[in-house]
């Protein structure tokens, strides 16, 4: 996927989702989504930093495979709902640069 748009996903579809699921609060929600962006911090630690032909998923330590299980988790809990649903639309979309 063309990298400005894989950037753009991440920035519209939490503002999606927050203007659907958290009508009255959809600014915070939308904040707190893009906030969880911050997990991309960990391709700091890969060398090269960035390459286009990595798959994220199962490469980076924020974007393992347990990692996910615990985003999918925070999905069920009330207080972290919005950063586990950032967090697993993070992960959707990195994961469709694997394919």
């Amino acid at each position: 996927m063309d990298f400005l748009i894989h950037i753009l996903l991440h920035v519209m579809l939490p503002l999606l989702v927050a203007g659907l699921f958290f009508r009255t609060r959809w600014k915070r929600a939308w904040l707190i989504m893009l906030a969880t962006m911050l997990v991309d911090l960990d391709h700091l630690a890969a060398d090269p930093i960035f390459d286009p032909e990595r798959c994220s998923v199962g490469f980076h330590l924020f974007h393992t495979w347990p990692a996910i299980g615990v985003y999918l988790t925070a999905l069920f809990v009330p207080w972290l709902r919005l950063a586990g649903a950032g967090l697993v639309i993070h992960m959707l979309l990195d994961g469709l640069d694997c394919l």
